[in-house]
């Protein structure tokens, strides 16, 4: 009705009808992409449908090692406690079968004590004695209540029985501890991996690039650095290969593939014919469905043991045209690392496009490198007019300031007429 009397626009009352009735665009989570490594370096696999289960009980040592600390403590408790009961029943057994146990029942007073040269163990009345005596023995805590005698030759294969499986549960229980305290992956959590990897020109070819660390003093001796490409594939014949891995050549001006990593290192792989990047460029790297897997080993210096790092790099956390900083600097006479910048990066200029089509056409890469001059020609230009000008409204701005400042001269009228001029 008010629109037909034109107190409110036609055109008004459309786009108000039209926006009541448009929908509320549906906001959908984003799923997070699967990956095969973790930035951590586990494996994100799960094992399922695992048929042969005894196949981890042939390798229990490794089993237990691999078990969490919760569940290797409970074994071992449990396994104390079983062999103590197990063998108190054993004793307490033995001193029934020689009726020790009554004879200590029957007997009191003074004929207890000529007892203890006629029983298989002295003072084993109950079976709560028994279960001491099997403690005692096994620990080889030895309080001197409890004793063997020479009357039983049962008691004494019990005995060297109990020995053996106490110092068999002690190895192991060792081994173990020892195996998960000393693991590889431990002195893994101390190399560190830029969150990030980067695509930047490097002596005129686009690289690929990250970087790694040791943040002890104890070093990696002959560390090497590898890394392949996982991604889903699908074959001529229409076999889908869902994981397929493609190794990736480290440049390296050293023969052979070690590195000395006693700072941080930038790893560059140069992407050439080989690489699996070769075809792939900044806009279609969204698009892809692949994953960097790097893979740092080395041996370490204070245990001689080898170790392995891993983290990989999703399409995501691959940035195109960037570049580390450099966190080295030289202070005193001794390397400074600033593990603050460890993982920053600035932008730089770097094509676009593939490295096959930069390839074929080298002058790209001479055309993105002046226009990246021309620009910061042109920002310094902007930056130093920026400075020119606040600079002058800062004079301007002073210069107002002692005008306001100045003293007006004053003129008195004296009766005679004379006009004296004065400031005060």
């Amino acid at each position: 009705m008010l629109a037909r009397k034109s107190i409110i626009p036609e055109e008004y009352v459309l786009a108000r009808i039209a926006a009541e009735n448009l929908r509320k665009p549906r906001i959908r989570d984003r799923l997070p992409k699967a990956r095969f490594i973790a930035k951590t370096g586990a494996c994100n696999l799960a094992h399922k449908n695992i048929r042969e289960q005894g196949r981890f009980l042939q390798d229990i040592f490794t089993t237990l090692v691999d078990l969490k600390w919760r569940h290797t403590l409970v074994i071992f408790t449990m396994s104390f406690l079983c062999s103590w009961l197990l063998f108190a029943i054993m004793w307490w057994l033995v001193a029934f079968a020689h009726g020790d146990i009554y004879a200590y029942m029957e007997k009191s007073g003074m004929e207890k004590s000529a007892l203890d040269s006629t029983v298989c163990v002295t003072n084993v009345r109950s079976f709560t004695s028994a279960f001491l005596f099997s403690i005692e023995v096994q620990v080889t805590i030895g309080f001197g209540g409890r004793m063997m005698t020479e009357e039983c030759p049962l008691a004494i294969t019990v005995l060297i029985l109990q020995n053996i499986v106490g110092l068999i549960i002690n190895a192991v229980m060792l081994g173990c501890i020892f195996m998960k305290t000393a693991q590889a992956h431990r002195r893994a959590e101390t190399l560190i991996f830029s969150r990030h990897a980067v695509i930047a020109v490097r002596n005129g070819k686009l690289c690929f690039m990250f970087r790694v660390g040791d943040l002890r003093k104890s070093m990696i001796i002959s560390a090497s650095v590898r890394i392949q490409v996982v991604k889903k594939t699908t074959t001529p014949e229409g076999e889908v290969v869902p994981i397929h891995q493609l190794d990736i050549p480290v440049d390296n001006p050293i023969e052979s593939n070690n590195i000395f990593l006693v700072a941080p290192l930038i790893i560059c792989h140069v992407i050439d014919k080989r690489s699996p990047l070769y075809d792939i460029s900044a806009t279609d790297l969204a698009n892809q469905d692949l994953e960097v897997i790097v893979i740092l080993e080395g041996v370490v210096e204070t245990t001689g043991i080898t170790t392995q790092a891993r983290t990989s790099y999703i399409a995501e956390e691959i940035q195109w045209g960037h570049r580390f900083v450099s966190i080295v600097t030289e202070e005193e006479g001794v390397y400074s690392v600033d593990y603050s910048k460890f993982g920053n990066t600035v932008k730089v200029a770097a094509p676009r496009c593939s490295a096959r089509e930069l390839d074929e056409k080298p002058s790209i890469l001479i055309q993105t490198l002046q226009k990246s001059e021309l620009s910061h020609q042109n920002s310094l230009r902007k930056r130093n007019s920026m400075r020119r000008n606040n600079s002058m409204r800062r004079n301007n701005s002073i210069r107002r300031n002692n005008s306001s400042l100045i003293v007006p001269k004053v003129q008195f009228m004296t009766p005679e007429g004379n006009q004296n001029t004065s400031e005060s």
